[in-house]
């Protein structure tokens, strides 16, 4: 499928329930996005609203993938570090592509524009990520190379008796 990636595209009603949507996709498929099944895009507002206020304060920019339709296919939120001693690297939250595209290569597509912008951002010179353990995505992430640098064991609580990593992911971009 042909999917247009853009930067900081404007942020319109259509984007915003676009992302609404494909968010509860991708959590009700499975994916670790900070949501457990079922929930619906009301319920997940609240989170993107959080992203669009730090991107409208200029902490936050976003990366979204979109069809030749203009629906919202990808997404990925790269944050400046707010930290004096790290402002050379970026946090990269909420990385999501529809399940529907999984496997065919928009994921990949998706984390190279990341990594593309973050180099034309003054002084960064890497990204950083986390991901939820047991779901073999920091495969992913390292086939497009990262590496995994940390990891906290039982810091995600899924449930009373499912607990799972927290595992850092690091990108140098050299």
């Amino acid at each position: 499928m042909d999917v247009r990636f853009d930067l900081d595209p404007s942020v319109t009603p259509g984007l915003r329930d676009g992302i609404c949507a494909l968010w509860a996709d991708v959590s009700n498929a499975g994916g670790a996005v900070g949501f457990l099944p079922p929930v619906a895009p009301e319920e997940i507002r609240p989170d993107l609203l959080t992203h669009l206020t730090a991107m409208a304060e200029g902490r936050t920019r976003l990366m979204v993938g979109r069809d030749p339709e203009g629906r919202v296919l990808a997404t990925a939120f790269p944050t400046f570090n707010g930290h004096r001693l790290m402002t050379h690297w970026l946090w990269v939250y909420t990385v999501m592509v529809h399940p529907s595209l999984q496997g065919q290569g928009t994921g990949r597509r998706l984390m190279a524009a990341v990594a593309e912008a973050a180099r034309g951002f003054d002084g960064v010179t890497a990204l950083r990520l986390t991901c939820r353990g047991g779901t073999g995505v920091h495969r992913f992430y390292e086939a497009c190379g990262y590496k995994e640098v940390g990891r906290v064991p039982g810091a995600i609580k899924l449930a009373d008796d499912d607990f799972r990593d927290d595992v850092t992911m690091w990108l140098e971009l050299s």
